[in-house]
């Protein structure tokens, strides 16, 4: 802890890391209420606006609002990223005391799953993953 301190004190690339990601999660959190139009709203005589006053980052060709749809995404992937690393630490923490009470053949398993998900660069399962579920996500 003492070094993290440090670290913030000491190390401008750090502070200014930590106050940009503070900053995002703020406005993530915040997004309802700073959003200045409903993201999914359609209004077509609005379609492919440049940036302006009224719509900041301009909008798509729907007529919806850019800004308000990039403030929301960054709620719901803020959202889906906590829901995530709170499973992962669920299963992560079962499996683990498991592995460590039981011992022998069920800690020896629990570890070569374990080893064979590590041993794979995020990349490589990323493009299997793509693979197996077609060309296209949307």
């Amino acid at each position: 802890m003492e070094n993290l301190i440090n670290g913030f004190k000491h190390n401008k690339a750090f502070r200014f890391t930590t106050c940009l990601v503070l900053l995002l999660i703020l406005i993530a959190i915040a997004a309802p209420v700073i959003s200045p139009y409903d993201p999914l709203e359609a209004v077509m005589r609005n379609a492919n606006m440049e940036p302006s006053l009224q719509h900041l980052c301009g909008t798509d060709k729907l007529g919806r609002d850019v800004l308000s749809r990039i403030l929301y995404g960054a709620s719901y992937s803020l959202t889906s990223v906590l829901l995530l690393v709170a499973i992962i630490f669920v299963v992560g923490t079962t499996l683990g005391v498991l592995a460590g009470y039981y011992g022998g053949l069920i800690d020896t398993v629990i570890m070569r799953i374990a080893d064979m998900m590590i041993s794979f660069p995020g990349i490589i399962l990323a493009i299997a993953i793509a693979g197996v579920m077609g060309g296209s996500l949307v």
